[in-house]
């Protein structure tokens, strides 16, 4: 029997997990396909961390190696520090014998238990497994459905205020890069001052880059945003990654808001310091440090009269909570947050809950170029129409970590000012930076065979679409120069007559997809790993609602597949929802849509009939599920996400009772005739359990009684799935 592997990971679409896996199962292991779960929650990572749960994520690790590796990965929690706490503090509270998370480690032994439970910070998942390059589009189903029901954008005003700003390569990261390929396999040094920060080994043809970002520069950045959003009458924002880029965003994020509200941290310093208080961590660590200290309230009135002054308003993540900006690093997630802003046209919400035009601030220019250009469009020419807009499918350079999503063991906030160096084995300087102390240095990596397979992919997409594509890559980049000369040597290894393959800069390139998604026209945007991440958010949120609707394929270099099902960035509402009125309104059509490409891989691979017809029968019910709309509703009481899982079934059930396959049908046409007779039953019992609140015993480690009580209440459904 075939084998595909489920992750089980967090929230919201762990939760989806306990009614739709159930479905699959069953219908799967009619063709001989069994699908088995591997833990990589953040409670199962924190778990394995500590030795007390199997590390399920190194053994993924491994698989992905395999050339039948075969993997449906949901979308995960990338820990900040917070999150992490609050899931330590669970588990504890649930029995676990673990140690508390040591902010600032006194001694050697809680060093070790420091070390431990960084592996489950931030982008902890998603470097192991992706040992392939990244292929994202919208499936024309899914494209088809969103232009004949098209979402809410809402229009940018005449003379909008909204903007962009970055440092423009004035001491940030793009400003300060640098460069080399090594010629050979080696271990190359990191060093401040002659003293070594790390060592790493280095592949022969590696790109490497080092860079900076100048803390002084960054401060006087900030001050000048907040000076000019109070001057443009504009909501204040900052757009960061701290969740995947988790040690420099982080701290840039600590630097604006302590800048922000400068003259309260000045004065309570002393007390800051003497409470641990760590401005990478928010207002919502600092609210609990300070909690039942001499000074709390004066220290609350503090920050109360700063955003009550004549400074900007800050944007807030919640304005019923109260929750601005600043209220936790994690909460700042640019390619969530930036599509937004567009989408509302140039807005974001103000503490009273009204929509402002805003100033969006994201320091580093490698990034904010593209949403500078993206906001620009659209103050000039208008909001996009969901209903005529082309798409911008993304092939995307992520192979072995590549570039900033891998640069954690390589990053560095700066102890000591002076002179930090990256030398060979032979001792031969390969690049060196002068710098403050505090300043954020970082270098990251891109392999050489990644990069070609990316190459690779890039001809493959170009050669089946036929439309433009773009190699994003700056030849004013340190980094892009050396990936355009990489590009335009492995293009001359593909066959490329007739393609319309082109290099342009971040932002002609972002110039050049507006105007064609203006024009309905298609494009396919080839990136490095960062802007992949940020247009495959962008684009599909446009133009189809949310990006979790995309198909995420990674063919990994072994030969194996993993199937990505979309972003998770608003798990966490869905859950708070759950919670309260028993209603989860996630969308499981990314999991639907991975599963299909999943078991494609599968039939290719062993000529296999059967399987074919199953996967045949998955693409009418995802067509099926599309076109009739049974997306879960937003609203309590209606459809939910256990609904959208019934449809599902029903829908694959007639699909496959109608097949040319005779076994398949033989055996499904007893399921497809019970579902169909009994919908208005099983939907009546699915929605009784509306309006109640849950009780599931965790957020990141629920009790899973409970979670299957709350998630499959239907016993009808339930009796016909477990029988086939």
């Amino acid at each position: 029997m075939s084998k595909i592997i489920w992750s089980v990971i967090d929230e919201a679409p762990a939760l989806a997990t306990y009614s739709l896996l159930p479905i699959v199962n069953a219908f799967t292991k009619a063709a001989g396909v069994e699908i088995v779960t591997s833990d990589i929650s953040l409670a199962g990572r924190v778990l394995a961390a500590m030795g007390l749960a199997e590390n399920n994520l190194a053994k993924l690790g491994e698989v992905v190696l395999h050339e039948d590796g075969n993997i449906i990965k949901l979308p995960n929690i990338s820990a900040s520090v917070g999150q992490l706490k609050d899931c330590i503090a669970e588990l504890k509270g649930q029995g676990y014998d673990i140690p508390n998370f040591p902010e600032n480690p006194a001694n050697s032994k809680e060093e070790a238990i420091r070390a431990k439970y960084n592996t489950c910070l931030g982008s902890a998942v998603n470097p192991v497994l992706r040992e392939g390059n990244s292929d994202r589009r919208a499936a024309k189903a899914v494209k088809k459905f969103a232009q004949n029901h098209p979402h809410k954008l809402k229009p940018f005003s005449d003379n909008s205020k909204a903007y962009v700003t970055h440092m423009a390569g004035d001491g940030d990261f793009y400003g300060n890069e640098k460069s080399v390929v090594v010629d050979k396999a080696q271990k190359i040094i990191i060093a401040l001052n002659a003293k070594e920060l790390t060592t790493i080994d280095a592949l022969d043809k590696e790109i490497l880059d080092g860079t900076y970002m100048s803390v002084t520069k960054l401060k006087t950045f900030i001050a000048k945003t907040i000076e000019d959003a109070k001057k443009n009458g504009v909501l204040w924002s900052i757009h960061l990654k701290a969740t995947m880029m988790k040690i420099s965003d982080p701290i840039m994020f600590g630097h604006a808001f302590s800048v922000f509200f400068q003259e309260v941290f000045d004065k309570y310093a002393d007390t800051f310091a003497e409470l641990n208080v760590n401005p990478n961590l928010g207002m919502s660590d600092l609210e609990k440090k300070i909690s039942g200290s001499a000074k709390e309230a004066e220290i609350k009135a503090a920050f109360q009269a700063v955003v009550e002054s004549d400074s900007p308003e800050i944007a807030m993540v919640d304005s019923d909570k109260g929750a601005t900006n600043f209220n936790a690093s994690n909460d700042v997630i640019i390619d969530a947050s930036m599509p937004v802003v567009v989408r509302e046209g140039g807005k974001q919400w103000n503490r009273k809950g009204d929509a402002v035009e805003c100033v969006a601030v994201i320091p580093d220019a490698s990034y904010g170029i593209f949403y500078e250009e993206m906001v620009k469009d659209c103050v000039k020419n208008g909001q996009y129409d969901v209903a005529t807009m082309g798409s911008v499918a993304n092939v995307g350079l992520m192979a072995q970590k590549a570039e900033e999503y891998g640069s954690h063991p390589t990053t560095f906030e700066l102890s000591e000012a002076g002179r930090v160096t990256v030398t060979m084995e032979d001792g031969t300087e390969l690049m060196s930076f002068e710098c403050e102390k505090g300043d954020i240095w970082r270098m990251s990596r891109a392999k050489d065979i990644p990069i070609k397979d990316w190459v690779r992919l890039a001809v493959e997409r170009a050669s089946i679409e036929k439309v433009p594509t773009i190699f994003w890559l700056d030849k004013k980049r340190a980094h892009d120069t050396q990936m355009i000369k990489k590009v335009n040597e492995y293009l001359k290894d593909f066959d490329t007559d007739g393609l319309d393959i082109q290099i342009m800069d971040v932002a002609a390139a972002t110039i050049f997809t507006n105007a064609r998604v203006r024009e309905g026209k298609n494009t396919i945007s080839v990136t490095g790993n960062v802007l992949r991440d940020y247009l495959t958010d962008m684009y599909p949120i446009l133009e189809l609602g949310t990006s979790a609707k995309m198909l995420s394929i990674v063919p990994l270099l072994a030969g194996g597949g993993l199937y990505e099902t979309g972003a998770g960035g608003s798990a966490p509402k869905h859950v708070d929802q759950f919670l309260k009125e028993g209603h989860l309104r996630w969308d499981s059509l990314g999991e639907f849509l991975a599963l299909a490409e999943s078991l494609r891989f599968l039939g290719n691979k062993y000529s296999d009939a059967k399987l074919a017809a199953l996967t045949a029968g998955l693409d009418i019910a995802n067509d099926k599920y599309l076109s009739n709309n049974k997306a879960p509703s937003r609203k309590c009481c209606e459809p939910d996400n256990k609904a959208s899982h019934f449809f599902l079934a029903q829908y694959w059930a007639k699909a496959l009772a109608e097949s040319d396959n005779v076994e398949l049908a033989t055996k499904f046409t007893p399921v497809s005739d019970a579902l169909s007779e009994n919908e208005d039953k099983i939907i009546g019992e699915l929605l009784a359990v509306e309006g109640k609140p849950q009780n599931i015993a965790g957020y990141f480690k629920p009790d899973t009684e409970k979670v299957i009580a709350a998630m499959r209440p239907s016993a009808t459904l339930n009796a016909i799935i477990d029988a086939i």
